[in-house]
């Protein structure tokens, strides 16, 4: 005698999507952070890393978008080597990039916001680009405002200073805002319809 039940959704598929997106974006950010260049005059190494939380503001927009940032920071702090040249552990945040890696999940939530304008997120088809170009200018702009000041307090310098240092990064880090955009536009990630 078979009994028929009623199948339940626990989860809804919308969430799954957004949680499964969000792993993937912190695994990502987490390889692109290996593609890295050190840079011993500076201490603060040129990566890729960036990627992964301009992605995830436009792709999953602000809430999914930091989560996976904070997912990946996560990952970090508990030991996992995903931080830039294979750094992990909660004592990075006390060194000259955790002001950036603090950055990175407050730029996802920012480009999210401000691409999506608001908390509803939209298909990415639907964005523009020059909106796009934004949202991912304010991110940087975010990661910026939160790295330099924290730099600046861990040497003793002032923010000025940090800024002098980290000025070799500027227009790489500005080609970055576009390759973004290219890419989302381009097709190259999926994105939800």
């Amino acid at each position: 005698m078979a009994q028929e039940y009623e199948s339940v959704d626990l989860v809804g598929d919308d969430t799954v999507r957004n949680l499964a997106g969000a792993a993937v974006l912190a695994a990502l950010t987490a390889a692109l952070a290996q593609l890295s260049i050190p840079i011993p005059s500076v201490g603060v190494p040129f990566s890729l890393q960036p990627f992964g939380p301009f992605l995830a503001g436009l792709v999953l927009g602000p809430l999914w978008g930091g989560f996976a940032m904070a997912l990946y920071l996560a990952a970090g702090t508990a030991g996992a080597p995903v931080f830039s040249n294979g750094a992990a552990g909660i004592g990075h945040f006390g060194g000259r990039t955790g002001g950036f890696l603090v950055g990175f999940a407050l730029s996802a939530v920012v480009v999210g916001a401000v691409a999506h304008r608001g908390i509803e997120v939209r298909p990415v088809s639907e964005l523009s680009v020059p909106v796009e170009l934004v949202a991912v200018a304010a991110g940087l702009v975010v990661v910026y405002a939160v790295g330099l000041p924290w730099m600046a307090e861990v040497l003793g310098v002032s923010v000025g200073r940090a800024a002098g240092l980290m000025a070799p990064y500027a227009v790489p880090d500005v080609v970055k805002v576009f390759v973004t955009v290219a890419v989302v536009e381009g097709g190259a990630v999926a994105v939800r319809e």
